[in-house]
């Protein structure tokens, strides 16, 4: 297979638990983004790939539910990443087939953006992730917890009194002065404190570390922070398109 040039679009499809994002990017250049779901994403594809002239894709996907549709398009240039995804980064995860493609793209983007240097990345989705990956390149592991909807949808299943509320979209006072405002604060504020606490105990072992804070609730976290980061939503697409660049590039099919 050859390499492609770096002006060829890329179509990016990163299908999570409640949607489907499909990114065209040129080089690491984010050009055109649409959230669909999976009754509109082939008709969304085919639309891409006739406006940008797609010729490379790469799917990511938690379900697998697009990989059927992907699978079906006349499309020689096409990953589906997987554990056997040859990735820009050295994986030590004790168990790296049981490692989420979204936690991999996360790493692989990390270590694009930030080369030879500590990154730990906070991806608050209906999980939250932390990866972190050391500045020799070597994927160390993480952690992962209940996102935000998870944390008030488990407070309302488990219980007989306490309300199905949505996520606040600002800031929550700590003393919560009613039932609603005391399952916000903890939830909100309890979310701040895990991820203040994780980022300190990496900046204490680790000294220098680039805090990476993506996903569809960081908006609702990341003013609250103590701590110095980085805030981007696209951040796991531009993690794919890292890993789509990488395996057309020699280096990953040499390794």
């Amino acid at each position: 297979m050859k390499s492609i040039n770096i002006d060829v679009m890329n179509l990016i499809i990163d299908e999570g638990n409640t949607r489907i994002k499909l990114a065209v990017f040129k080089d690491v250049q984010l050009v055109d983004l649409v959230i669909s779901n999976l009754e509109d994403c082939k008709e969304m594809i085919d639309v891409f790939i006739r406006k940008y002239d797609i010729k490379s894709l790469i799917v990511s996907s938690v379900t697998d539910d697009v990989n059927h549709i992907v699978g079906e398009l006349a499309i020689i240039n096409k990953f589906f990443l997987s554990h056997e995804t040859s990735l820009p980064f050295t994986n030590l995860y004790e168990t790296p087939k049981t490692l989420g493609v979204d936690r991999m793209a996360l790493v692989a983007g990390a270590w694009s953006q930030f080369p030879n240097q500590n990154s730990l990345v906070i991806d608050a989705g209906t999980c939250v992730t932390y990866d972190f990956i050391d500045k020799h390149g070597h994927y160390l592991g993480g952690a992962i917890s209940p996102g935000l909807k998870m944390r008030f949808k488990s407070m309302h299943f488990f219980t007989k009194k306490l309300p199905d509320l949505e996520i606040p979209s600002g800031s929550v006072e700590m003393i919560g002065k009613s039932t609603k405002q005391s399952m916000e604060s903890g939830v909100l504020n309890g979310m701040v404190f895990e991820m203040d606490g994780a980022i300190a105990h990496y900046q204490q072992k680790f000294k220098d570390v680039n805090i990476i804070l993506t996903g569809g609730d960081a908006n609702s976290l990341y003013k609250q922070l103590k701590n110095s980061i980085f805030v981007n939503p696209n951040f796991l697409l531009e993690g794919l398109n890292a890993v789509l660049t990488y395996q057309n590039k020699n280096e990953a099919k040499l390794k």
